[in-house]
C-alpha cells in the first residue's frame, strides 16, 4: 500500500472497495481512481495506442493522457475514461485498454520493433501498393487495430436530460481565482452560477500546502463555499465541464449527476447537458503542468510534478518511494518540498537552470535536499521506473528512483476562449499562451490568464468579478480579498533534452514522438496545422493539453523561428470528451421519433386494424378477418368493397395548413405551378409545389373556405417540409405579403370516405341545411357546416381512390365519433374500414402519383403534369425547371405496365430494358416506382419512368430486377388503369 499514514482530504473511515482488471482493491471516500490505484501501489495502467508501450499514470486532472480506463461492464460500460477524474465508488468495476491477453503480457507491443518504421505519415507512405491489397489486407487490419476501449454493445439503461439555466455571471472554475469572482459578483447581488469539473471545490487549493488567511486551503475553499451557498441566487455546479462557448453568451456544459454512483438514483439522470446563458463570465480554468521531452519520459513512475503533489497533498499518496524531480521553473520544487515533508525521500532535483531563486536553494539544504542544477535526464530504464539517468556538470550518473515529477512549466488553460475563433498569444515572461481575443463577455481571471501565485490569483478573481458585475450595473464596492502569499515562479524556457537517448514522446497519448516532428518538418509539413494532422499531434481526447505548446516549440526549434512566429492551433470544443448519451438526451429510442397516433387509432385498433409506422405517425395497414391468407387477400377485400359500396379510412395524417390573409391568392401563385388566385370560394384545386432546382417537392389540395381564408393539404411525409417552405417565403422572400399561416395538422381529423354509395352514407350524419347532392357540392367543392348534430367540419369532394370521395374534417376529438357515426350510416351499404395498402392499391390502379414518384428527382413534366405549369405568372423553381437537362424529352416520363404474362408478379424497383438488349447501365431506360395487384384488373400492375413513355404505349419492355431475380416482359400503358375518363368519382 502507499497510502501516506496521515494527511490528505479523503475520509479513511469510509473504505470503498472496487476492481482493476478483475483484482479487488479498496479505495476511500474522496479518491479518484486513479489515486486508489496509485494507492493500491499499481503503476501499470494502459498500453499506448500505436506502440502497445506499457503506461502509467502521468497527470491528476484532465489532461491525463495515459490512463484512458474502461469502467463498469454490461450495459453501463463506458470506454476510454480518464481515471484521473473517476470519482471512486463502491464496486466500481474498471479495466485496462488496449492490450491482449492482459496488461502485463500485451502481444501488441510487439509494434515497438517496428516503431522505425512506423512514423510519422507512415500509413500515408506504406499503404499505397497494391491497391487491391487495401480492402482486403490493410483496412481489416487497421480497423481491428484502431481504438483503444470497447462500447457496449447492448441499450444503454441510463437515462439522460437536458437544461438550460440563466444567470447574470457565470464563473468556470472553482479555484482561488473562480472562488474570488463568484463570491464577489454574488455579493454585489448579482445572480451567479459556479461550475468546476472536480467533485470538490478549491482547484491548486486542495493540492498545495499553502494558507489563506492562515487557514489551509482548501479550509479557505469550504468556508467560501458555504457563504455561497448560504446567498439566494447562487449555483454551484460541482462535477460539472463547461466544454464549449457559443454564440450571444452561451455556453456548453455536463454535469455529472450519478457517475459517482454504480447505477443512478431513481428518476434521475446519470449525466444533465446544461444550455447556461450569461450576462457576464469569467473564466478560472487554472493551468496545466506541461511535460518535458526526453528519452523514455513515457514509463510508468514519470509523472508531472503538479500531479505529483496532488497525489501527496489531496489523497495522501505517495506515488513513489524514492523520487526525482526534473523542471524548469520554481513550482516544481514545491512538489519535492512537499513530497519530503510527506516523508517520501527524494534523491535530487534536476533543474535546467544554472541558477533558482536563493530562497528555493536554502529550503532544499534545510530539508537535505540533493540539488542539481544546470542538469537534464538522459533516458529513464525499467518496465516501471526503477532507474533514471541524469546530466549534469558535465557528468553522467544513475541514481535509482521509482518516481520521476516532470514540470516544463504551466500553460494557462486557454481552450475555452478560442471557440470563437481568438488566437492565443505568447507571453514570453512565463514562456506560456496566453488568451488572446476572448469570446464577448468573457473575460479571464487567474492562471488561465497567466497570473501565477496564490495571492495574484486571489486578487486576479475579485477583481474580474467586481469588473463583470460593475459591467452590468451592480454597485460594486472593492472587493475583499484574503490574505495569502504569491512564492516565486522563476522559469527558464526549455523543452527538449535533444542529447538523451530512447524515444522521447511529445504526445504520450498518440505516440509522438520527437523524432515524428522531425520527419513532419523535413517533409515540408511546418506549418502548426499540418503538423497536427502529419503526426496526429494534440488529437483525441488530449487536444493539445500536455502536448501542443511543447510540440509547437520542437518545430520552431527546428525551423530556426520564435514560437510566436510558429503560432498555435487554435481548440474547438469540445474541451473534454462529451457522451453521445447526454448529446442526444431524450432523443433516442420512440423519444427521438415519437409515435403520433391519429384520432381514430383506438376505434381502428378495435376493428383488428394491423398498424404500420408511416413518418412518424401510426397508421391502420388493413384490416384483416378470420380466413383471410395474408395482407394481400384483407388489402384485396377492402378494394372492392370500397369500390363496390363504401370505405373509410383515415387521413388526418396528412399535413393541414390553414391560410388567411387578402394576399393568400398572390402567395398560392407564387408558390404553386398552377394559378390559385382565380379559385372560387368554395371550391378545391390540385396543386403541385417545386423546390428552388425546379424538382417537385409536393402535390395537394387547396381549398378556398372564403374571401381570406384557405385550407391546404400536403402528403403525410411532407407535411412538416412544405410548412417550413412557407414560412421561409412568407418571412424571408416576399415579407410584404398579407398573409398569415399556422398548422392545423392535429387540430383537425380528417376522414376519407368513398364509394359509389359514399353519397347516402355521407347524407345521414350532416346536418341541414348542408346539401352534399352532387348539384350543391360537386367534385372538387369545399363547403363548411355541422355534422353529428352540431359538430363543426368541412366537407371537401376530393377523391385519391379514383371512386366518388368526400374528405369530412372535425375537431381531432371528435374524429372517432364521426368513424362510428359513418360506419353506422354505412351499414345497410356494406361500409367497410380499409387502411393503407388498399389505399396504395387504388391510386396505383387510379394512376396517381405518391412519394414512390414524388422522390426529389422527378420534375412535374416527368409525371405527366407539365400541362399544369402555368406560362402566365411565375412562381418558384420555374426558371430551373426549364434547364436543358429537365426538359430533355429522353428524361424517364411517367406510364404504367402491364406484364405480358397476366399471371407474373411486378416489383417495385426493376429496370427497364428494350426487349433483347443486355442487362448493363448504358440499356437501362428508367424503373418501376410502384407495383400493386389489381382487384379490379385481376393481374399485377405498375406504375413507373420509362425513357420517352408516353411515346411509347403499347410497346413491350423487360422489367429487369437482379436483386430479387427478376425478369418479366411488361407492356406499357397509360397510367390510369381503372375508370380512365373519371366517370366514378364524377358520379
Amino acid at each position: 500500500m502507499s497510502r501516506l499514514p496521515t494527511g490528505g482530504l479523503v475520509d479513511r473511515a469510509r473504505p470503498i472497495r472496487f476492481t482493476f482488471d478483475g483484482r479487488p482493491l479498496s479505495g476511500a471516500a474522496g479518491d479518484t481512481l486513479a489515486s486508489a490505484l496509485l494507492a493500491n501501489g499499481v503503476k501499470l495502467v494502459g498500453r499506448s495506442f500505436k506502440y502497445h508501450r506499457p503506461r502509467g499514470i502521468a497527470s491528476a486532472g484532465p489532461e491525463e493522457p495515459n490512463a484512458l480506463v474502461e469502467l463498469r461492464d454490461g450495459a453501463r460500460c463506458e470506454p476510454n475514461t480518464r481515471a484521473t477524474v473517476v470519482e471512486l465508488h463502491d464496486g466500481l468495476v474498471a479495466a485496462s485498454q488496449n492490450r491482449w491477453p492482459s496488461l502485463a503480457f500485451d502481444v501488441m507491443a510487439v509494434n515497438r520493433l517496428g516503431a522505425p518504421f512506423l512514423g510519422a505519415g507512415f500509413y500515408y507512405k506504406t499503404f499505397m501498393w497494391p491497391a487491391k491489397a487495401w480492402e482486403k489486407l490493410y483496412e481489416p487490419v487497421i480497423r481491428r487495430a484502431a481504438g483503444l476501449g470497447r462500447a457496449s454493445a447492448v441499450p444503454d439503461p441510463d437515462h439522460y436530460e437536458k437544461a438550460t439555466a440563466f444567470c447574470d455571471v457565470f464563473v468556470v472554475g472553482a479555484g482561488p481565482a473562480g472562488l474570488m469572482a463568484a463570491l464577489t459578483a454574488a455579493r454585489a447581488g448579482a445572480r451567479v452560477i459556479l461550475a468546476d469539473e472536480d467533485f470538490r471545490l478549491g482547484g491548486r487549493l486542495n493540492a498545495e500546502r499553502r494558507t489563506v488567511d492562515d487557514q489551509p486551503g482548501h479550509a479557505f475553499a469550504d468556508r467560501i463555499r458555504a457563504e455561497l451557498e448560504s446567498l439566494p441566487d447562487v449555483r454551484i455546479m460541482d462535477r460539472t465541464t463547461v466544454f464549449g462557448v457559443y454564440d450571444s453568451g452561451t455556453y456548453g456544459a455536463l454535469e455529472r449527476v450519478g457517475d459517482h454512483l454504480a447505477t443512478p438514483a431513481p428518476f434521475a439522470p446519470r449525466q444533465r447537458l446544461w444550455r447556461i446563458v450569461a450576462k457576464r463570465a469569467v473564466l478560472a480554468a487554472g493551468a496545466l503542468d506541461r511535460p518535458i521531452v526526453f528519452g523514455g519520459n513515457d514509463r510508468p513512475g514519470v509523472m508531472s510534478a503538479a500531479g505529483f503533489q496532488t497525489y501527496v497533498n489531496r489523497y495522501a499518496v505517495a506515488p513513489a518511494k524514492r523520487l526525482v524531480v526534473f523542471a524548469n521553473n520554481d513550482g516544481a520544487w514545491d512538489a519535492a518540498f512537499d513530497a519530503a515533508q510527506a516523508g517520501i525521500e527524494v534523491a535530487a532535483i534536476v533543474d535546467v537552470r544554472r541558477s533558482v531563486a536563493p530562497v528555493l536553494a536554502e529550503r532544499a539544504r534545510v530539508l537535505g535536499l540533493r540539488t542539481l542544477l544546470g542538469g537534464a535526464i538522459l533516458a529513464t530504464h525499467g518496465k516501471t521506473l526503477s532507474e533514471i539517468e541524469i546530466a549534469a556538470d558535465g557528468k553522467a550518473e544513475r541514481i535509482a528512483a521509482d518516481g520521476l515529477a516532470v514540470s516544463g512549466g504551466a500553460s494557462p488553460s486557454v481552450h475555452l476562449t478560442c471557440h470563437h475563433g481568438g488566437r492565443p498569444v505568447w507571453n514570453a515572461e512565463i514562456a506560456a499562451f496566453v488568451p488572446g481575443k476572448t469570446p464577448p463577455g468573457l473575460t479571464v481571471a487567474g492562471a488561465a490568464a497567466g497570473v501565477f501565485g496564490l495571492a495574484s490569483c486571489l486578487v486576479d478573481g475579485a477583481e474580474k468579478g467586481r469588473a463583470a458585475v460593475a459591467d452590468l450595473g451592480f454597485a460594486a464596492a472593492a472587493p475583499w480579498v484574503p490574505r495569502a502569499e504569491d512564492g516565486g515562479f522563476g522559469i527558464e524556457p526549455f523543452w527538449h533534452v535533444e542529447k538523451s537517448r530512447g524515444a522521447a514522446f511529445v504526445d504520450a497519448q498518440n505516440d509522438v514522438t520527437a523524432k515524428d516532428i522531425a520527419i513532419a518538418h523535413r517533409e515540408g509539413f511546418r506549418s502548426v496545422e499540418h503538423l497536427k494532422r502529419y503526426t496526429t499531434l494534440g488529437m483525441a481526447t488530449d487536444q493539445g493539453k500536455t502536448s501542443n505548446v511543447t510540440g509547437l516549440a520542437i518545430m520552431a526549434a527546428l525551423t530556426g523561428r520564435g514560437i510566436p512566429e510558429t503560432g498555435t492551433t487554435i481548440f474547438r470544443p469540445p474541451y473534454t470528451p462529451v457522451s453521445i448519451g447526454a448529446l442526444a438526451g431524450h432523443h433516442r429510442g420512440k423519444d427521438f421519433r415519437p409515435t403520433r397516433l391519429t384520432p381514430t387509432h383506438a376505434w381502428a385498433e378495435r376493428h383488428g386494424a394491423v398498424f404500420v409506422e408511416t413518418g412518424l405517425w401510426l397508421r391502420a395497414q388493413y384490416f384483416p378477418r378470420p380466413g383471410e391468407a395474408d395482407w394481400l387477400a384483407t388489402a384485396t377485400r377492402e378494394v372492392e368493397a370500397a369500390r363496390s359500396g363504401a370505405g373509410l379510412i383515415d387521413v388526418s395524417t396528412f399535413g393541414k395548413i390553414d391560410l388567411q390573409g387578402a394576399d393568400v391568392g398572390t402567395f398560392l401563385d407564387r408558390v404553386y405551378i398552377n394559378t390559385f388566385s382565380t379559385l372560387p370560394i368554395g371550391k378545391a384545386r390540385y396543386g403541385v409545389m417545386l423546390r428552388e432546382d425546379g424538382l417537385v417537392m409536393d402535390d395537394g389540395t387547396t381549398a378556398r373556405l372564403g374571401p381570406d381564408h384557405w385550407v391546404m393539404t400536403t402528403t403525410t411525409a411532407n407535411a412538416a417540409k412544405v410548412y417550413q417552405h412557407l414560412e421561409f417565403c412568407l418571412q424571408v422572400l416576399w415579407p410584404d405579403l398579407d398573409v398569415e399561416i399556422a398548422s392545423i395538422s392535429e387540430q383537425w381529423a380528417q376522414l376519407s370516405l368513398c364509394g359509389p354509395r359514399a353519397r347516402e352514407v355521407l347524407s345521414a350524419v350532416v346536418d341541414a341545411p348542408l346539401d352534399v347532392s352532387n348539384a350543391a357540392l360537386p367534385y372538387m367543392g369545399a363547403v363548411e357546416g355541422t355534422v353529428m348534430g352540431g359538430v363543426p367540419a368541412r366537407v371537401f369532394r376530393v377523391s385519391f381512390s379514383g371512386e366518388l370521395g368526400y374528405e369530412i374534417a372535425v375537431p381531432a376529438r371528435r374524429g372517432a365519433a364521426l368513424a362510428e357515426a359513418l360506419m353506422e350510416a354505412g351499414r345497410p351499404f356494406g361500409i367497410t374500414p380499409y387502411g393503407t395498402e388498399a389505399l396504395g392499391i387504388m391510386r396505383i390502379e387510379k394512376g396517381h402519383v405518391s412519394g414512390n414518384e414524388l422522390n426529389g428527382q422527378t420534375t412535374a413534366r416527368d409525371l405527366g403534369l407539365g400541362r399544369m405549369a402555368s406560362t402566365k405568372k411565375d412562381y418558384i423553381g420555374r426558371v430551373m425547371a426549364g434547364r436543358p437537362g429537365l426538359v430533355d424529352p429522353a428524361r424517364p416520363s411517367f406510364v404504367g405496365f402491364k406484364p405480358v404474362d397476366r399471371s407474373a408478379r411486378l416489383r417495385a424497383g426493376a429496370h427497364f430494358l428494350r426487349v433483347g438488349r443486355s442487362a448493363i447501365v448504358d440499356n437501362d431506360e428508367g424503373f418501376m416506382t410502384s407495383v400493386a395487384y389489381s382487384p379490379m384488373l385481376k393481374h399485377w400492375i405498375g406504375l413507373g419512368l420509362l425513357v420517352n413513355g408516353p411515346q411509347r404505349i403499347g410497346e413491350r419492355v423487360r422489367a429487369y430486377d437482379p436483386v430479387r431475380g427478376g425478369d418479366v416482359e411488361v407492356e406499357v400503358c397509360a397510367p390510369a388503369f381503372y375508370d380512365p375518363d373519371g366517370e366514378r368519382l364524377r358520379g
